[in-house]
């Protein structure tokens, strides 16, 4: 039987390359949160110590002027911490997108290898939105909102929001502002500290994704 040199044969060494670079991603997908979890307890350890340190001395001095002092010095520092780490978590969201979008373009490659697995993959084949979306939810429709709330990002931002509104509030108490004066400096606070964080988190992973090569519907 003679071999059509015109017919395409098969390469199976595509799929062990495709794979290995799909395990590279994989890797560096963990490692990446592996990290970002080891920042996030180190940032909550920090606050919990801070909060210790300031009971002690509570019960050693009482509550006067030099504990307030203390107290603003710490959620200061607690603040530029927390905010550094939602940061990185911003950017670590925006680099797990990309990681993921590299991995739904090498499924789509498996797909074109062997067109019959399409069915059995959960996680999508296409690089936009959608399709990134689809993998994120293993193909479970979720409103946005919800992944939103229910994000790292969101719930850094919202330990920072409170360490924010916080120092506003020990702020205002500090130069003798009424109790009015002093609930309006913290939740002010808190809301312009909750509304940058957010600017900034949207800024970093935005829905607009460029460079989309596996489009839904094709």
């Amino acid at each position: 039987m003679e071999v059509d040199p015109d017919e395409p044969r098969p390469r199976p060494e595509l799929a062990t390359l495709l794979a290995t670079e799909h395990w590279s991603l994989l890797g560096t997908r963990s490692m990446t949160w592996s990290e970002i979890m080891s920042r996030i307890s180190i940032l909550l350890t920090v606050m919990s110590a801070f909060l210790v340190v300031l009971a002690l001395v509570a019960q050693g001095v009482g509550f006067d002027r030099s504990l307030l002092g203390l107290a603003i010095g710490f959620a200061a520092a607690s603040l530029v911490v927390g905010s550094l780490t939602a940061l990185r978590v911003a950017l670590a969201s925006q680099e797990d997108a990309q990681l993921i979008r590299g991995m739904n373009r090498l499924r789509a490659a498996y797909v074109e290898l062997a067109p019959e697995i399409g069915p059995f993959l959960t996680a999508s084949t296409h690089d936009d939105h959608d399709g990134l979306m689809a993998t994120y939810t293993l193909g479970n429709r979720r409103p946005m909102l919800a992944h939103i709330l229910g994000s790292t990002t969101f719930f850094v931002i919202v330990i920072n929001t409170l360490v924010a509104g916080t120092l506003g509030g020990l702020v205002a108490t500090a130069a003798h502002g009424s109790t009015w004066l002093t609930a309006l400096a913290a939740g002010g606070a808190g809301l312009l500290w909750l509304g940058l964080q957010m600017e900034v988190a949207r800024h970093l992973f935005s829905p607009r994704l460029k460079d989309v090569r596996f489009p839904s519907g094709t």
